[in-house]
């Protein structure tokens, strides 16, 4: 399971950044688009060093040898512009929005998310235009994990799992919410038992 960074400042982020990895957290996505490359080191310092190896860049890539950071992502639209693999050394995500953009990705982007599922929990009226189950039925990429975005939430985890997902990505359920770490481990749980 994925969770990723609320874009901006949240009150007592790092010590519940630390509560998700000690509840099993996987991979904790730190996306922070407005953060210089000084802001982002600050930012990850602040991070104990045992999870560092769990962080996955959205931004500033250039500094992830210097914190053992192995994981990066790329937007859709960098993916459009940047060579990516001065970075074969690291594993590579990237984002979509439609089955046919995820269906030509590179076999080398180790998953993607494909977003919006569900009318999404952290921004405002942003919603898929079409059935993303149904277009999911077309899918023809299954070197790349297809993690689902969007509005997750533990009430529609197991379904979208059903639905041909490869795993899920909370940020709004997570950030949104007054008990982030509770909300993680519901869906924690939804996610486990539908993989046994």
């Amino acid at each position: 399971m994925i969770v990723i960074s609320n874009p901006v400042a949240v009150a007592n982020e790092i010590s519940l950044i630390h509560s998700l990895f000690e509840e099993g957290l996987a991979l904790f996505h730190v996306r922070k688009p407005e953060f210089t490359e000084i802001e982002m080191m600050q930012f990850i310092e602040q991070i104990k060093p045992d999870f560092r190896s769990k962080l996955v860049l959205h931004t500033q890539h250039q500094i992830a040898d210097a914190f053992g950071i192995s994981k990066i992502h790329f937007s859709e639209r960098e993916r459009n512009q940047t060579l990516l693999f001065p970075f074969e050394s690291k594993t590579v995500s990237t984002s979509s929005h439609t089955i046919a953009d995820f269906n030509a990705l590179d076999p080398n982007f180790e998953y993607a998310f494909l977003s919006p599922v569900f009318k999404s929990i952290s921004k405002e009226n942003y919603a898929s235009e079409i059935n993303l189950f149904e277009a999911v039925k077309s899918r023809k990429n299954f070197k790349t994990k297809m993690i689902a975005l969007g509005g997750i939430s533990p009430e529609n985890s197991k379904t979208t799992l059903e639905n041909g997902f490869d795993g899920i990505a909370l940020l709004g359920a997570i950030w949104n919410h007054e008990n982030p770490v509770n909300q993680f481990i519901l869906c924690q749980k939804i996610v486990l038992t539908y993989s046994l």
